[in-house]
């Protein structure tokens, strides 16, 4: 219930910032705050997880408006609010500007910390390892060739041993972001760790645990920072295991709109069929190496001795499938590299592979079985000083056994689900095999299964359990609706949607232009010649534009194709890294030079240029998707075959949403002023063109 003393909080709060900051009350910003207010405070024991989708424009002030409303009203409730983001960028901006401010210029009073997995911090148990030259066992357990480890060089021990100094003499805390120097994934990737290899509590160096201390500082605060893919990892090994349990958190999903993708990508499962076999190789030589150590003591032998014959079973299995594999996906050698793949139709396996699956499944559950046998033995000793097995030895093998446990479990999923794999669910799960290049060149077969839509996946770890939750961006709507999001996230049936208008009078600072064009952009050779032929005509060489194309074979090809002296104006996705094009174009405007940005998708999303940085945006054609990718056929399928319109449904909505974010480029400040200018008249050719119009911002219209 929204209490008296909640609403005087979050008023008092929002009147003391505007005051201090010496700003006006935004009318879409206020309307955010009773919008979020309003529904956090709905629940009561008899109803469902409130949940509250707010769509608010550039330039809301959506952190403002969802940190004063959420924190009173978490505080209230003795609730953690974890505030969640899809961008590294949009993280470090709230962690380090924009709660700072808040805390600053309001009457609010809390604390806030940032939160990172565990591979975000340093091991200092493989610190010791790796510095007493005892690596040897985890350098066998690369699952990949790319992963495996060269012997440490001298340059590398010398970082290595600083780190140890750092720690010591009280100047870094373990966290790998806050080490002074650029880190190689292989550098740092001897000296982390995950959570099947983490001994936890368990572990000698746990007083001095970075990630730990980390983790305990969580409890103590008010208010989480961190990533969606946390979040899901979090809720996926049970809630409660890096951040509070989600039945005591509030989440704000700010960048919300990617929630339902990084879900998909979480929960999928695929497995390599002879990079399996080389990992099970190299497990047997681990285990070659740990049996003699431990013998028998405490019976561990019995689950040891049993698991080289499954392993060398599962071998055997694994090369039939390879050629049943080869025979069912037909592969030119010139197109290995291009990772085509073989998509089942509804999700439904061939019965053939279905048996071929069960039996997998059947002896990765065996292995998986031996292994938490012996890794239960590891843990006791580890716990007891007495036990029949030594400490030391625990210590030292339990991470590449657990290691191989996780591995053993997740090929067990992922087999299990292939061997039920002949009933139609409903959403269906994509299963595919693709062709991919493996060691030494190798062909390989990677064998996928993923849902196709986050729905029932959020609904089970996240809807149902959480106490409460937010999810905003400027870009939650498609075609002028939610529905959209409703069929990929799946939010609760009573959730509250809200739009919120934002600040920017878009009809006087902006215009849309759509000029005549001489073909369709289903000519894709006349279009590109087209493009090749006008952007020196729309582009005026003294400004900051952005060009937005659909492909990069387009890209390239205007690129090729245009004029010299405007290839010289030009920095291109692709010829430099993402944060140096922006660098180089914002530097050449500071000049006073024209530059143009052309670039791709990555682009026309989460990119700022405000002011003259970005004075004229130009979009080649509406970005439609080909569904070509196996979730997205899969998903396509599963619509048609619900008697819907997958092109309407799906490809129509999902562009539209992508012609908003990259008209979204244009105005990102109330001073910005411009012009975009869509090369596709399609808008206006075809029947599902006003619509997706209508979705635009209000900017003033120019059709020729």
């Amino acid at each position: 219930m929204l209490t008296d003393a909640i609403k005087a909080s979050i008023q008092s709060a929002y009147t003391s910032l505007l005051d201090s900051k010496e700003l006006k009350a935004r009318y879409g910003q206020r309307l955010m705050i009773a919008e979020v207010a309003r529904t956090l405070t709905a629940k009561n024991d008899q109803e469902d997880t409130p949940v509250c989708v707010v769509e608010a424009g550039t330039g809301t002030g959506k952190t403002i408006a969802y940190t004063v409303a959420a924190v009173p009203i978490a505080q209230a409730l003795e609730k953690t609010l974890v505030i969640s983001t899809a961008t590294v960028a949009l993280q470090e901006q709230i962690i380090h500007k924009d709660l700072p401010d808040i805390l600053h210029h309001s009457d609010l009073s809390f604390n806030f910390a940032l939160a990172k997995g565990r591979g975000r911090y340093l091991c200092l148990s493989k610190l010791d390892a790796v510095l007493q030259d005892s690596h040897a066992n985890s350098e066998a357990m690369a699952l990949y060739p790319d992963e495996q480890q060269a012997q440490v060089d001298t340059q590398t021990l010398n970082v290595y041993q600083d780190m140890l100094t750092a720690l010591g003499a009280g100047d870094w805390d373990g966290d790998r972001d806050a080490w002074s120097q650029e880190l190689d994934v292989p550098v740092w990737s001897r000296v982390t760790t995950d959570h099947a290899q983490c001994t936890g509590r368990r572990c000698a160096n746990i007083s001095q645990c970075c990630f730990y201390k980390g983790r305990e500082q969580l409890s103590t605060v008010d208010v989480i920072v961190t990533n969606h893919d946390l979040v899901l990892a979090d809720l996926s090994l049970g809630g409660g295991a890096i951040l509070p349990a989600p039945e005591d958190c509030i989440y704000i999903f700010d960048e919300g709109h990617h929630l339902p993708d990084k879900a998909i990508n979480h929960f999928s499962q695929f497995s390599r069929v002879r990079s399996t076999e080389r990992w099970l190789d190299q497990g047997m030589k681990v285990l070659a190496k740990a049996a003699p150590e431990l013998g028998n003591a405490a019976g561990i032998g019995r689950h040891l001795q049993a698991l080289p014959p499954v392993m060398e079973t599962l071998k055997q299995h694994l090369g039939m499938l390879f050629n049943s594999l080869e025979s069912m996906v037909s592969v030119e050698p010139d197109r290995r590299g291009s990772v085509p793949a073989h998509r089942f139709e509804q999700g439904l396996v061939p019965d053939a592979l279905r048996v071929q699956a069960t039996e997998l499944a059947r002896q990765y559950r065996s292995m998986q079985d031996a292994l938490d046998g012996s890794c239960k033995l590891l843990e006791e000793a580890m716990e007891d000083a007495e036990h029949a097995i030594p400490k030391a030895f625990a210590e030292t093998w339990f991470p590449p056994l657990s290691m191989l446990r996780g591995r053993a479990e997740a090929n067990y999923s992922l087999w299990s689900d292939y061997s039920h794999g002949n009933v139609v669910d409903d959403p269906p799960r994509g299963r595919w095999i693709a062709v991919v290049e493996g060691a030494g060149g190798n062909l390989d077969f990677e064998v996928s299964s993923s849902p196709i839509l986050a729905a029932n996946t959020l609904t089970h770890y996240l809807w149902n359990r959480c106490y409460g939750a937010v999810v905003t961006s400027a870009t939650l709507t498609a075609l002028g609706g939610f529905d959209r999001f409703k069929m990929r996230a799946g939010t609760p049936e009573q959730t509250n949607y809200a739009v919120v208008p934002s600040p920017f009078n878009f009809t006087e600072a902006g215009e849309l232009v759509i000029p005549r064009m001489p073909c369709e952009p289903s000519d894709a050779e006349a279009h590109t010649e087209a493009l090749i032929d006008m952007l020196p005509e729309l582009l005026s060489p003294k400004e900051g534009s952005l060009v937005l194309f659909a492909s990069r074979r387009q890209m390239e090809q205007v690129f090729e194709g245009i004029k010299l002296e405007w290839q010289q104006r030009i920095i291109m996705q692709g010829h430099y890294p993402k944060h140096e094009v922006l660098r180089m174009h914002k530097k050449a405007v500071d000049a006073g030079d024209g530059s143009v940005i052309f670039g791709l998708a990555s682009f026309a999303e989460g990119v700022d240029l405000p002011g003259l940085y970005c004075t004229h945006v130009v979009i080649a054609k509406i970005p439609f998707a080909v569904p070509d990718q196996p979730v997205e056929s899969a998903l396509a399928e599963w619509i048609e075959s619900r008697g819907g319109n997958a092109f309407m449904d799906m490809s129509v909505p999902d562009a539209a949403l992508k012609l908003v974010q990259a008209s979204g480029r244009l105005l990102r400040t109330e001073t910005d002023s411009g012009k975009v200018t869509l090369l596709d008249r399609r808008v206006v050719s075809k029947r599902y063109g006003q619509a997706m119009l209508d979705s635009l911002p209000p900017f003033t219209r120019k059709v020729m």
